[in-house]
């Protein structure tokens, strides 16, 4: 049919102008069809995408959130890229590279795009360094044009672990040593931004290791050709934690009865372990754990998200699990080759810097928070969870108290911003692209998976069949077993006490290398990610047959 010809010219015209769309002209004789004209359609510019910003900063985002994180990872990628560009950099704005849309973050595809290709290299290197995607050839004249520039970027690599060791003695540890030294009830408004600023500071710096170190480790174990079986992952905090809170409830579990074990609920469990010193002694354990890695959080990148030392719940529940279906044991890899060996060097640096970055943003987190107790003392603010809603510069005016005005206006702000986030939370379906810096508002038309194969990435090899829970945030915890399939729209490290509940996982966004598929790897659960809209396509109680290897998922009924 000619509408069909039309079409796939269309489609060919955008694919060979870098994705961009064609405002096209086209005439038919009856027999050929004769392109005329094409040219971009300049309002459908820049492209914006969901992919790996889905999955660097998931959920709705608050503007707090933002006003801090933009400019510290557009400001760093900006670094890498001058690094390798040199002068050929001049004209890009790296602040553009990201931005918000229906309070979600994406990622700029058409000036990545323009990017990669100044560098010589494909416009899916970004989506092969960060998921593990197939990777084409470059072409060779364009690639030898910026030989100098990927050298230094090759020397930046070389030293990663030198630099990142030398920055974590003269840095980060003596910041995070003076932060956690601070009573924070004890400070002013202008001490918490003077703290407040020495993290943002020392962020940055953590910022350039926790883009380079993963980039590192999924360069080598790609270019070496590393199964994800021949590594050890325990050196992530995702996996660390796991494996710590399971020999805490293994050492709990010689304390109780085997009636204990199965009757208690969690709360009954904690009063019978205080009951006698030996359970004290677990106690100290758990409080212990909290100390150690509470600073996990559902979405570690979003400093609104409160960390499990300020709700410890998720926790709790797992160590209840974790005491009446124990998990099974984690084995190490048998001997690794020298090639295994050398991506693991960069896998553990990558758990060390993802600690490092974390511990910072959430003691950043808790420097606002404290802020804000005061602020609600003092009747500035309304109700917990406001200052997440204002801007950093703002915060800083507020501080400052150099604009009575805004203060004035800040009430009726706070709740349009709140209006805001809440209208786009009941969005049905977040689009993948979008083209324009004002989109209209996404229509929804996700139809039911029913009698269906899905395709996503496989992610955590098993097959497994079980019934559906689709579960949208970490509030949802109850009647979760082996027979459970996880249906979540993105995973992050503090999703792992769900996840190694499970028996299977599917991931709307994510891909062999994301928070959710090295869980589900750690306790041999199948998963698989990437399936678009998979909250809106399944539905709790669907039978479902899931192949983690393959990256297929059947609807079964």
């Amino acid at each position: 049919a000619l509408v069909e010809q039309v079409a796939i010219l269309a489609r060919e015209l955008e694919n060979r102008y870098h994705g961009i769309p064609q405002d096209i002209e086209w005439t038919y004789d009856g027999q050929q069809l004769w392109l005329l004209q094409a040219r971009p359609i300049t309002t459908l510019q820049p492209i914006w995408t969901r992919k790996i910003a889905a999955e660097v900063i998931p959920g709705l985002i608050r503007p707090l959130t933002w006003s801090i994180n933009r400019p510290l990872t557009c400001g760093i990628w900006g670094e890498i890229f001058t690094l390798v560009l040199g002068k050929r950099a001049a004209g890009l704005d790296f602040n553009q590279t990201a931005t918000l849309h229906y309070s979600h973050a994406y990622f700029n595809a058409t000036l990545l795009g323009q990017i990669f290709r100044r560098m010589g290299l494909p416009t899916e290197s970004l989506e092969f360094l960060t998921r593990g995607a197939k990777f084409s050839k470059p072409p060779i004249s364009s690639t030898l044009r910026n030989v100098p520039g990927l050298l230094r970027l090759l020397g930046k690599e070389w030293n990663l672990e030198k630099d990142f060791a030398l920055d974590y003695q003269q840095q980060f540890a003596p910041t995070l040593s003076k932060l956690s030294a601070q009573t924070l009830s004890q400070l002013s408004p202008s001490a918490l931004l003077e703290r407040i600023d020495l993290i943002l500071e020392v962020l940055k710096r953590a910022t350039y290791y926790s883009i380079l170190a993963p980039l590192s480790s999924s360069l080598r174990q790609a270019l070496l050709r590393v199964q994800d079986k021949q590594l050890d992952n325990s050196q992530t905090p995702e996996v660390a934690s796991l494996r710590s809170l399971a020999q805490i409830a293994a050492d709990a579990r010689l304390l109780l009865s085997e009636e204990q074990v199965i009757s208690d609920s969690g709360a009954s469990l904690f009063t019978t372990l205080a009951e006698s010193p030996d359970g004290q002694s677990i106690l100290e354990q758990f409080k212990q754990f909290l100390e150690n890695y509470g600073y996990l959080s559902e979405v570690a990148t979003d400093i609104a998200v409160p960390t499990w030392k300020e709700d410890p719940r998720s926790v709790r529940r797992l160590f209840t699990q974790f005491i009446s279906d124990p998990p099974p044991a984690s084995l190490p890899p048998k001997q690794q080759s020298i090639k295994a060996q050398l991506a693991q060097v960069r896998l553990d640096l990558k758990g060390r810097v993802t600690q490092v970055y974390s511990q910072l943003l959430a003691q950043l987190r808790w420097s606002f928070v404290a802020l804000e107790t005061t602020w609600l003392q003092e009747h500035l603010l309304a109700e917990p969870g406001d200052i997440f809603f204002l801007e950093f510069a703002e915060i800083r005016s507020l501080v400052a108290d150099a604009d009575s005005q805004f203060q004035q206006q800040l009430p009726q702000l706070l709740q349009q911003r709140r209006n805001q986030l809440e209208q786009n939370r009941q969005l049905a379906t977040m689009p993948s692209l979008v083209y324009g810096n004002n989109p209209p508002a996404p229509v929804a038309s996700i139809a039911p998976a029913n009698n269906r194969q899905l395709q996503g990435i496989g992610a955590s090899p098993g097959k497994v069949e079980g019934w559906v829970k689709v579960v949208k945030d970490l509030q949802a915890l109850d009647n979760i077993d082996r027979q459970t399939i996880l249906v979540v729209p993105y995973t992050d490290s503090g999703w792992a006490p769900l996840l190694a509940q499970s028996g299977g996982l599917i991931a709307e966004v994510g891909g062999r290398l994301s928070h959710g598929a090295i869980v589900a790897r750690e306790y041999g659960i199948p998963a698989v990610m990437d399936i678009h809209n998979a909250i809106q396509m399944l539905h709790d109680g669907q039978r479902v047959r899931i192949d983690g290897r393959l990256g297929i998922v059947e609807v079964l009924d």
